[in-house]
């Protein structure tokens, strides 16, 4: 007999909306002195492309 993996899938993951207030909060984070894009990035749970694409704009 084989035995095979199974994965189960319990939830559906949704996208996250992101409030102007609180990405501007995060883009003003990355401005400051000393200020590591990829750690707020992690922090806050997003993508660090994601957070260069809201300060780029």
């Amino acid at each position: 007999m084989t035995k095979h993996q199974v994965e189960v899938i319990t939830s559906v993951e949704r996208r996250r909306r992101w409030s102007r207030e609180e990405k501007e909060r995060l883009v003003a984070a990355t401005l400051e002195p000393g200020a590591s894009v990829s750690e707020i990035a992690h922090s806050a749970g997003i993508h660090v492309s994601q957070l260069f694409r809201w300060v780029s704009a």
